[in-house]
């Protein structure tokens, strides 16, 4: 049963990580300035809402890697 929770926990903070991640604002030169990307994100969002991501995503982060740990815990004792 533990074994199940932590499955779905998985996937769903799994997919969450990469929603969460394609959503931050890119900071760096890369293809998305190329085509005009940097003018278009510096106009949105703002500090606030930046640091409202981050802290979920690195949240999100570390219950996924608890997840990890305990379902390696609970695969090796098995």
């Amino acid at each position: 049963m533990v074994e199940l929770v932590l499955n779905v926990l998985l996937v769903l903070t799994s997919v969450l990580l990469v929603v969460l991640i394609l959503l931050h604002r890119g900071k760096g030169g890369g293809l998305s300035s190329m085509f005009g990307g940097a003018a278009s994100s510096s106009l949105s969002g703002s500090s606030v809402v930046e640091k409202n991501l981050n802290r979920l995503t690195v949240f999100t982060g570390l219950i996924w890697a608890v997840c990890i740990v305990g379902l390696g815990i609970l695969l090796k004792a098995n």
